[in-house]
Parts: C-alpha cells; structure tokens; sequence
C-alpha cells in the first residue's frame, strides 16, 4: 500500500542505496524503489525529480566519506598527495572486484549533475594536493585539468577485455595524473611504489561495505545539509 506523503527524504535515499549497490544503479528503475519504499512515482518526483538527483547526494556523502577513510589509511597528514593516489586506487579495486560498484562509479561520471559534483570536490581536493607543484596557476588551470583528470579516473574504471591487469591500470592512471600536475618522478615513483606496497584491494572493499553502512546509519538532518549544500551550489 502507498504511503503516501508520510515517506521521508532519509528512506528514501537509504532505500536507494541498498538497491543501487545491491542491483546496480543501472539497473534499479524509478518503479522498482517506489515499490520498495511504498510511495507512487509521482511522490518520489516530489522528492527527487530524477534518479540522478538521488545519485548525487550519495555522490557528495560518498565523496567526504572516501577522503576521511583515506586520511585513516596514510600517515601523511591530511589532503596528502598519498591519501589522493589511494583514493583513486581503491576506487579502481573495488570497482574490479564489485559490477554493482563499478555501475555505481561509471553512473555517476555519466550524468552532468553526479559529474559536477566530483568535479567539484576534486577541484577543491587537487589544489590542496597539488598546489605547490602548481604554484604559478590560475584558477582556469585547475578547472581545466581536473576535466582531464575526470577523464582518466573514467577511462581507468572503465574495463574491457584489452584491459591491463589492475595493477597497471592503476599505476598508469596515477603517474599520468601527477605528471599533469608536475609532480617531480622520484616523488611519482615513491607514492605509486607505497600504493602498489599496500592492500589497497583489501582498503577498497572494506570502505565500500563501510560507505553502505554509513549511508544506513546516516540522519534526516545529513540529509537535508547535502540537498541544501547541493541546492546553494547549484544556484
């Protein structure tokens, strides 16, 4: 039976998250989560206009979730140029190991809403990572590049039967973005050699069940600061 206007922002997005990782984003249709939560489809537009718009709150939480667990896995301080090349590299690993996970990540480069989002984030993550390599760029630099970099992240998700083996994958994808920003090679060699050192396979899978968990435990308040922090940038 629907429920009518009684469903709240909060099981909605905690719905769509079990189905998104469960099903696949792809996968999970608009009828399929009204189903699960009891609403029409037209109280979820009420809501959420698109799935996309459900996507990108979980693309802006999942987003400050990752950079915090990577922070816990190095030992660099934060915003360090390790935990960046981490970030990356469990994304790729939990991604090979998990089709629900790779939907998920491919999905959200897909939309310009979801690609916004990480643009946005990482625009801000890269100057504080990359900022003393980049002393002399503008602003429009570091927008241009992160819409390469966004590129390569894609191209590295993105898997098919020529593929290079995981490992390669990853340490091409990190040395090609820090040589765009000019990241001196003995320093390119060192952090992709500790990454390659690490379990960073074990690192993803354990943040992607970590992440699910935490969207399930998250609260209507979170919530409502993501779609207003989204609403504010969206302006």
């Amino acid at each position: 039976m629907a429920r009518g206007t009684n469903i709240t922002k909060l099981e909605i997005i905690q719905t769509a998250t079990r189905l998104f990782f469960s099903n696949g984003f792809s996968k999970t249709t608009a009828s399929t989560l009204c189903k699960e939560v009891g609403i029409s489809t037209g109280n979820l537009t009420f809501y959420f206009p698109t799935k996309e718009d459900i996507l990108q709150v979980l693309v802006e939480m999942l987003c400050e979730y990752q950079w915090k667990m990577m922070e816990e896995h190095t030992d660099e301080g934060k915003s360090s140029l390790l935990s960046y090349c981490l970030e990356l590299a469990t994304m790729i690993a939990s991604s090979d190991q998990n089709e629900q996970m790779r939907d998920f990540y491919l999905s959200t480069y897909r939309f310009p809403k979801t690609l916004e989002s990480i643009r946005e984030n990482d625009l801000q993550k890269t100057k504080q990572v990359f900022g003393e390599y980049c002393k002399d760029w503008t602003e429009e630099q570091f927008v241009e590049a992160e819409t390469i970099v966004s590129g390569i992240e894609y191209a590295t998700l993105m898997v098919t039967k020529h593929s290079a083996p995981i490992d390669k994958r990853v340490e091409g994808a990190l040395k090609a973005i820090m040589l765009f920003y000019g990241v001196p090679k003995e320093i390119q060699d060192k952090k992709i050699a500790k990454i390659l050192a690490m379990d960073y396979k074990a690192i993803g899978m354990r943040i992607y069940d970590d992440f699910k968990n935490f969207a399930q435990k998250t609260t209507e308040n979170a919530i409502e600061e993501k779609i207003n922090s989204i609403r504010s940038k969206n302006k």
